[in-house]
Order: structure tokens, then sequence, then C-alpha cells
């Protein structure tokens, strides 16, 4: 991959240094100053303000596919992140086109303003398909991103910094993804002129509680939008913790980082609410730490799975699903001990994609049924896991597909 940009300025006001040495000049956008972290791409044509603020891309900068990313502006409904305050996400982005002038009429705000106001760095003007194609060739980089409006950079520390960081295998980021306290949730699903609404007094008919590794809130809403009364708990919380809530079901979520570092201290509650019986869903890091708890191992994938337009199948069912993804790590298939089945399988390059436990109510999915973005195909999987926990409590299931 050239280093040379696709426009050419005076002095470029933002950087992206890779650790081989590589620099990849452009413009600067949204926050200034550094980030360290890791570069991936992400296919989807739309979403983008859910797809930053999505904790699952904490230590990372992610590059869009798309080119003309920010015409729809921003706003404060289309966010993922449990706690905004906390600014959990992607550290930094890159794009093709300058960010244009929001026509949106759910717009609050230009795209770059809200960068600014969420600390993510920017660098836009370069040639994203060259990028994207050297990662593919190459795997996700460890790299710098840096933007100073002045055009002012060391860039022999820049580099030092990209070939010193050690990236992502290894590292634990539940636990700053996680809200870190218990809470309650009501948010139910987006309607049309509507708006986000609150679940209703007495609708709720199941118990379940989130481990909040760093959960996103179209999990929440679907699950409050299917009647569920929702305790979200710390990525920290002990068996005990969620036993003493008397949960109907447990739901393990998506998060950012290494599956292994994380299951640490996850694994072991994971394996005693396997043992205590109780239906279990779990969604991406979920999905990878249930398998880590189940005997299988995760392994650090070349490129990851990241877009709103990946083909799963369902082995249940025969069907493909187009579905949303982003993930860097993956459950190895061949290490599934007897008594797990694999449920899903990418189209794409054959990965694993889904799990559930011969005999147990227990099942999980790399991919993001909830999409937000994306699509919607595996909504299902909400569905087909309500229905377990009505048949432990003795009660008729509902339609898997509405």
């Amino acid at each position: 991959m050239t280093s040379t940009p696709a426009w050419t300025t005076e002095k470029p006001t933002a950087l992206l240094v890779l650790a081989d040495g590589t620099v990849i000049e452009g413009k600067g956008i949204g926050a200034t100053g550094k980030a360290t972290a890791e570069v991936c791409f992400n296919t989807a044509l739309t979403g983008y303000q859910e797809i930053l603020t999505d904790p699952s891309y904490l230590g990372q900068i992610v590059t869009f596919t798309f080119p003309h990313i920010g015409n729809t502006g921003a706003n404060d409904e289309d966010i993922e992140d449990l706690t905004p305050a906390a600014r959990n996400g992607a550290v930094g982005v890159i794009f093709k086109a300058d960010i244009t002038d929001p026509s949106n009429y759910r717009a609050s705000r230009h795209l770059d303003r809200w960068l600014k106001e969420r600390g993510v760095i920017g660098l836009s003007g370069i040639d994203t398909r060259a990028l994207t194609a050297w990662i593919r060739d190459n795997g996700a980089p460890n790299a710098v991103i840096a933007h100073d409006p002045n055009g002012v950079f060391d860039i022999e520390a820049l580099k030092a910094e990209a070939r010193q960081w050690t990236g992502l295998l290894g590292r634990d980021l539940a636990k700053t993804a996680t809200s870190g306290q218990s809470s309650r949730w009501n948010e139910t699903t987006w309607v049309w002129n509507e708006g986000y609404g609150e679940q209703a007094e007495g609708d709720a008919k199941h118990h379940i509680v989130a481990l909040d590794y760093g959960v996103k809130r179209n999990i929440l809403r679907l699950f409050t939008s299917l009647g569920c009364k929702v305790t979200v708990l710390p990525a920290t919380a002990s068996a005990e913790d969620v036993l003493g809530h008397k949960p109907d079901g447990v739901f393990l979520s998506n998060g950012p980082g290494d599956p292994a570092a994380t299951g640490e201290y996850a694994v072991p509650v994971i394996r005693a609410l396997i043992d205590a019986g109780l239906p279990i869903f779990g969604i991406c890091l979920g999905h990878q730490m249930l398998g880590l708890a189940l005997g299988a191992t995760t392994e650090k994938m070349h490129q990851g799975h990241r877009g709103g337009n990946h083909p799963v199948k369902d082995h249940t069912t025969g069907k493909v699903e187009i579905v949303s993804m982003n993930h860097g790590f993956a459950v190895s298939t061949q290490s599934l001990p007897e008594g797990v089945e694999e449920t899903h399988v990418s189209l794409f390059d054959g990965s694993n994609c889904g799990l559930r436990v011969l005999g147990k109510p227990i099942f999980s999915v790399q991919h993001h049924p909830e999409a937000s973005p994306g699509p919607q195909d595996s909504h299902y999987l909400f569905r087909r896991f309500i229905n377990l926990v009505r048949e432990r409590k003795g009660e008729p299931a509902i339609a898997e597909h509405a």
C-alpha cells in the first residue's frame, strides 16, 4: 500500500501511522490529539453513529468502506453504548470523503461536531479502498491516528508508538466497557415518528439478567419489547449476584477485547450459571466466553468480520440470513467439545457463528441479531431464547418468526 494520499494538501492535518512504518496523510476531522489502536474496516452502508458507539469497537480505529459518511448528521438517539458519558466505542475513524452538511430531519448536529464531543479522532481524504485491501492481505494492523490542525507531527515518535503497542490479543477491555453498576432497563424499540418507547408497568412477564461486557442498547430494547424485565449487571458480577435476582434466563452480552482475557474472571461465573440450569443466550463476546466455559478455544482472526452484509447459515432451519457482524476473535469450530453443536456458520469463510448445548437451554451466536445498524433477519433468535424461558416455566411457545 502506498503512503500517498488520494488527494494532496500543502500540509496534512492528520496521519495514520502503521506499525510497519507506513504513513498515510490526510485531512483531520473530529477530535484533535492521537490514539493508538487496531485498524479495521466496516462494510456497512448506513448506521455510522451506531457503529462508532458500539462498545465492541473499543480499542479500534474504524475505516468505512462506504465513501459518503455523515450525510445524515448525528443525533442523541442513535447511540449504542449504555453509558455515553464514558465514550465507549471506536477511538478513531477513517473516511474517504469530506463530511457534508447533514440532510435528515432527525439530525441535531454535524457529524464533525459530534466526533469532537465524543473525543473520536478522524482522518478523511484517503484511499479507503486501498487501505481495506491492505488489511485483507496483511491483517488488521496496530497503528496511531493523529490529528493536529497545524499539521505538526513527530512522525518517528508516532512510528515508535505504533510499533510498541501490544494490540488487542490478551487484553481485557470488558471492565472498561461495562456500565459498572446494576440497573433496570425499560426502553423499548424505536417506532417510526414516535421514537423509543418505555415498557409499561405490568408488561414484563419474564426476568432476564444481562451481564454487561459492553452491551448494546438495541439488544436490551428487543428483550423489553418481548415482555421481559431486564436487569443489567456489571461484567464482574458473581454467579451469586446473578442468581440472587432470581432470573428466568441469563444473557451474556457483546463487548470488546480478547475473550480469553475477560474469561479469566467471567468463565467461572458462566460455568456456575450453566450448572444452575438456567436458559442462557450469548452474543459476540458472550458467545466466545460461553464457548470457553464449555471447553472450546478462541482465536484471533486475520481481519475480523465487520459490516451489515454478512451471510450466515442457521443449521437448525437450513436458512441463510444476512447479518450484522463486529468481531476480531472467533470460537474455533474444531475445538467444540462433545455435546456442543455448531448451529451457525459464516458463508464467507466457514468460521463458527453459533453453538448450542445439546439437552440444555443454552445457545449463542457470534453475529449481532439485534442489528442497529444492519438487517433484521436474525431477530428470531430473541424469540428462540424467550421460548426456552417459557418452556422452563411450563408456558406455551410463541412464534419464532413473527
